[in-house]
């Protein structure tokens, strides 16, 4: 896995730090019932993270181990917060790059990326380095790759009834009920699931 530099998309929009939401008719499987939080859209395209996604057969402490965070003989001895750190499948790009979506509490300079809220998005080993000693932030997922539109993409992709989209909060960012976040997310737009159609259309 690589964890490069951030790479921000120029401007600010309306769904910059919202939550995007697949709607039963979404075409594209790898966003079934997903929930993504928009880190930037822009008339370039758009970039986000699945959030309610596991990484399969991934824990946070085995990959500090792999990129030489720490040695296999600390990963016992990591702090209650790296063990229990949830490790996502951010999405289809860039699938061995890791994204570190966290509370405002840390900061890089030059590397971390301020969304919307109070979030950050960082994306180089020094976080997780942080992390694994018990100085990084309160708050935070590590992501597996990210979702990319190109330009225009995803005002298509919501107008065809693919999206729709929320507004964040720290819990459906960050807690440790994946399985859940999906109602929850439409339960913001005071939605429910069971009645839901692939072929509901937008207000």
């Amino acid at each position: 896995m690589n964890i490069g530099s951030n790479q921000r998309i120029s401007g600010r929009s309306y769904l910059d730090g919202q939550c995007l939401i697949a709607m039963p008719g979404m075409s594209d499987q790898r966003f079934a019932r997903s929930v993504v939080y928009l880190c930037a859209h822009s008339e370039d395209g758009a970039m986000g993270i699945i959030v309610n996604k596991p990484a399969a057969d991934t824990r946070f402490p085995e990959l500090l181990v792999q990129l030489d965070v720490i040695p296999p003989d600390q990963a016992i001895l990591l702090p209650s917060q790296a063990e229990r750190m949830k490790v996502l499948r951010g999405g289809p790009v860039e699938t061995k790059r890791g994204f570190v979506l966290h509370s405002a509490d840390f900061f890089l300079e030059s590397a971390t990326l301020p969304i919307d809220d109070g979030i950050c998005l960082t994306a180089t080993l020094d976080i997780l380095r942080a992390i694994a000693v018990g100085t990084g932030p309160e708050n935070a997922v590590l992501a597996l790759g990210y979702a990319g539109w190109g330009a225009g993409q995803l005002e298509s992709e919501i107008q065809s009834n693919g999206w729709l989209h929320c507004a964040a909060d720290q819990a459906l960012l960050f807690d440790d009920a994946l399985d859940t976040k999906y109602a929850r997310a439409l339960g913001k737009l005071g939605i429910d699931p069971a009645f839901l159609s692939k072929d509901a259309g937008h207000a």
